[in-house]
């Protein structure tokens, strides 16, 4: 640094702007993730992408607490869906319902180590229902809308409330039906999980991102559940879809039995749900409706508009 330079410093050392921006880490910085357009998706697992209503994890919950001695409905192994797994468990066990039974069985209040017991079991539970299903079949138009995204140089991120042993099945199952994303991060690789942005931040750091801040600008995160469609907030934009969402059923097979005018009902209430309590800037029914938002986005980015 010359003298000059030195000389441009104010009394308390501020750099000036033209002189700061000059430095090569300074630009590489400003250089990345300019563009004014949508260059990240980042999608959810269960209920967004694949396995309809959500129905692995319920399944698992509500054996792993009868397992542990105490009944649970399928609506309270729901609730707090999208939450990672051991935060999933502990948060059923404050559902007033689910800890009033819980103290009438054991003669006490549940603490972290019933929590950790109870993870304990599902984890190799989890694993075998997965390993042993098709939970990761695709839902409709999946596989072909990210290819053509990814064509387009959006890049396909994923966050998940699974470990990330169970995220590798189901990437796995998925990658043979040719969704294929460039980065995924689990619940267990961060330390504050959602509804936090770090998983998101994971992601772009997976895919090379220098410059946060515009790279989340440039960021949809897309889920079906309320703290995963709150996921990434303020930073980046965020999309509910309610159709194949955790709130719509108990499972696929209770669909199946279902009046077009009960599931139509039911469809409604999950999308009210993400629209009062998410967050979420948009709300829709599934990926097949995202063309529309992103082209929208890109004109709210290139406006100068931020989430």
């Amino acid at each position: 640094m010359t003298d000059s330079v030195l000389s441009r410093l104010s009394s308390n050392g501020r750099v000036p702007e033209d002189i700061r921006h000059l430095a090569a880490q300074q630009r590489r910085f400003d250089t990345d993730n300019i563009e004014r357009s949508v260059g990240y998706l980042m999608l959810d697992c269960s209920g967004t992408t694949m396995d309809r209503y959500v129905d692995a994890p319920a399944i698992v919950f509500v054996e792993v607490f009868k397992k542990y001695g105490l009944e649970v409905s399928m609506p309270e192994a729901r609730l707090p869906m999208g939450l990672r797994k051991d935060l999933h468990i502990k948060a059923m066990t404050q559902i007033p319902s689910v800890r009033e039974r819980f103290i009438t069985k054991f003669g006490r209040e549940p603490n972290q180590s019933d929590v950790d017991a109870m993870f304990a079991v599902f984890v190799p539970t989890q694993l075998a229902l997965l390993r042993n299903g098709t939970y990761h079949t695709l839902l409709p138009g999946v596989g072909e809308l990210c290819k053509e995204w990814q064509q387009q140089g959006i890049k396909i991120g994923v966050t998940t409330g699974f470990t990330r042993a169970m995220l590798d099945l189901l990437l796995a199952g998925a990658a043979t039906q040719g969704f294929i994303p460039d980065a995924h991060c689990a619940g267990d690789e961060v330390e504050m999980p959602r509804p936090t942005a770090y998983m998101v931040i994971k992601n772009l750091e997976r895919m090379g991102v220098y410059n946060i801040a515009n790279a989340m600008l440039r960021t949809i995160k897309v889920d079906d559940t309320v703290s995963g469609a709150g996921e990434g907030a303020p930073l980046c934009w965020r999309v509910g879809v309610s159709k194949w969402s955790n709130y719509v059923a108990d499972s696929w097979d209770a669909v199946r039995n279902m009046s077009a005018t009960e599931l139509a009902a039911r469809e409604q209430a999950s999308k009210e749900k993400l629209v009062k309590e998410s967050g979420a800037h948009y709300v829709i029914d599934d990926l097949r409706d995202m063309p529309a938002v992103i082209a929208e986005v890109n004109k709210r980015i290139a406006s100068g508009e931020r989430p």
